[in-house]
């Protein structure tokens, strides 16, 4: 091994003196014919010198000087390379100057535009690194790609018991790794606000990915949930939505959210053969949400009951209009309580999407069906949105319209999640200027209606925010 690297770099610098010595050719070649122009001259006894000649000469006798030291540049570089020479490297090193030699490393890229056929949650924040070819991992080198997001604010609303402050958003950093052709590690690593004015991290996202073809992908680990389209289209990160926040439907269960958020489990996901009607298809199963008042929502290590959650997401996206999708889902978990009879859960969610460069609407309607075990009575929760918004240079205005109508017993999200639904319902409307491809600025104001609320006897609320948003 030894001997086939020393002659590698032996055959390497031995390849690089004949491109110098090469290169010193012609300037030696301009000096001897200036020198023989010089003596000719001479000889026809001492005529005027052509001075166009000297100049030319000279113009010729600068240009090899430059390009002598452009060669002393690339040997420079070659020699502290860290893991030696080889000939393809020192034949590109030696290429004329137009042609280079530095390469193109693979990066980050967003693909905001067009998502995997598969999973809708890519069309935001898809922030992730090309497809590497199989190969085993070496220490010495990272195969993880880093891409953060974040965002600062300053708002404040007429809610009784609040006042205007700064705030400090959440810091998502994405990162991904290309582990071979078929397999690849996702995660979303969050910093967000927690109890009081305490910060805290937590893994929001956290899979193994594998594809086997465009029409069969699984995932394991712990994800969004497939409910509708918000949910995973938009991931932990307010730069890939347009307004400051989340609708209300579709908050996480940290910001006060009615919805199973995320599911720790195995989903699978692609193409279903439809031709022009491009159907998709996302199923899973997973721990369902904690059945307990006070505990995390989530079960990461252990399920508080046997019974598994399944949801099944169906969409299309249809050739004959590009940019549209139309889809359905359906959610079925059993909560345990202890002490308590047992509640079944079902959530039906059906959406209609537009989205173009400039252009966005978006609208869900969704139905939370809960049945305590025992009782012939079914409380339903119906909401809907409506969002739209145009795009002109760097401004994009934006609507949006939300409801939710939850009865005045229902069993779970007050009483377990500590939630307040009741009757709400109202708009928003806001300006997003992005300053650059990183950085943006929302202005955004909500009036909400309020009813039968159990935290508050106001009418309504009106609530003024100003989000600094960015990529880094």
């Amino acid at each position: 091994m030894r001997m086939n690297i020393l002659r590698s770099k032996n055959f390497s610098f031995l390849l690089i003196g004949w491109a110098i010595a090469m290169r010193g050719f012609p300037l030696m070649l301009g000096i001897l014919a200036n020198t023989t122009i010089l003596q000719a001259q001479a000889s026809n006894g001492g005529a005027d010198v052509d001075k166009q000649t000297i100049q030319l000469l000279l113009r010729r006798i600068e240009q090899l000087e430059a390009a002598d030291k452009q060669l002393q540049q690339r040997v420079a570089q070659l020699e502290t390379a860290q893991h030696g020479i080889t000939l393809e490297a020192a034949a590109e090193a030696l290429a004329p100057a137009s042609a280079g030699i530095e390469k193109s490393q693979h990066g980050l890229r967003l693909d905001s535009t067009s998502p995997p056929v598969a999973l809708p949650s890519e069309t935001r924040t898809a922030a992730q690194g090309e497809a590497a070819p199989s190969e085993r991992v070496d220490d010495g080198k990272t195969l993880l790609n880093i891409r953060g997001f974040g965002d600062y604010g300053f708002g404040g609303s007429n809610q009784k018991g609040t006042t205007t402050a700064f705030s400090l958003g959440q810091v998502d950093f994405f990162i991904s790794s290309n582990i071979s052709e078929r397999f690849r590690f996702v995660s979303d690593l969050v910093f967000e606000k927690g109890v009081g004015n305490a910060y805290e991290e937590d893994l929001e996202r956290v899979l193994l990915e594998y594809r086997y073809s465009d029409y069969f992908k699984m995932a394991f680990g712990r994800d969004q949930t497939a409910i509708g389209y918000y949910n995973l289209a938009f991931r932990h990160s307010s730069w890939f939505q347009i307004p400051t926040g989340r609708p209300f439907l579709f908050r996480f269960e940290d910001e006060g959210g009615i919805l199973p958020g995320h599911i720790v489990g195995a989903s699978a996901s692609g193409q279903i053969p439809t031709g022009k009607l491009g159907l998709h298809y996302i199923a899973e199963v997973g721990n369902g949400r904690a059945g307990a008042a006070g505990a995390a929502p989530v079960q990461n290590f252990v399920d508080d009951n046997t019974h598994k959650a399944v949801a099944v997401n169906i969409f299309a996206r249809p050739d004959f209009l590009p940019g549209l999708q139309v889809g359905f889902s359906a959610y079925r978990d059993v909560l345990s309580p202890p002490n308590a009879a047992k509640i079944g859960e079902t959530d039906l969610n059906t959406y209609i999407v537009l989205e173009r460069s400039r252009f966005e609407w978006l609208n869900e309607a969704l139905l939370i069906r809960h049945t305590p075990e025992g009782l012939p009575h079914t409380f339903n929760t119906s909401g809907f949105y409506t969002q739209i918004s145009q795009r002109f240079g760097s401004y994009t205005p934006y609507f949006r319209y939300q409801y939710a109508n939850a009865p005045n017993n229902e069993p779970v999200f007050f009483p377990i999640y500590q939630v307040s639904v009741g009757l709400q319902h109202g708009p928003s409307v806001g300006l997003r200027y992005d300053f650059s491809e990183s950085v943006a600025a929302k202005l955004q104001y909500d009036y909400t209606y309020l009813r039968r609320q159990q935290t508050t006897t106001q009418p309504s609320i009106s609530q003024l925010a100003l989000q600094l948003s960015f990529a880094f």
